[in-house]
């Protein structure tokens, strides 16, 4: 018993618990980087909106926040029916300072995966 006490003392203190919060991943300047490996975007996001870079265009995003888990992207002047498509994000792990996510459009069988990297925290 005393042995098992002290392991779990040493897996508790072990633990990285340095990891990006909910809270942390609303707001700030993000790397997003697609599971095809070619596909790179910066965003900068605040708790309502998200600017959006990539192939030097941008674009705004309205952002919802349905749980800590799972949040929607607008766009704020789309330009056909896809731009006016609701853009579903569920995150699927929180690390140190990014977070992976699976994506996909409102009644689209269309799926994205990939990781966001936190670059820098909004001041």
């Amino acid at each position: 018993m005393k042995y098992f006490f002290i392991f779990i003392l040493l897996f508790i203190f072990s633990c990285d618990n340095s990891a990006l919060t909910p809270e942390q991943i609303k707001t700030g300047m993000f790397k997003t980087l697609l599971d095809d490996h070619t596909t790179v975007s910066f965003a900068t996001r605040n708790k309502t909106t998200q600017v959006e870079t990539f192939n030097g265009k941008k674009d705004t995003f309205l952002i919802h926040w349905k749980s800590d888990f799972e949040y929607t992207l607008k766009k704020t002047n789309p330009k056909n029916d896809l731009d006016s498509t609701e853009f579903i994000v569920k995150i699927t792990g929180i690390y140190k300072n990014s977070y992976t996510f699976k994506a996909y459009f409102k009644g689209s069988n269309f799926k994205q995966k990939g990781k966001v990297i936190k670059i820098k925290t909004e001041e």
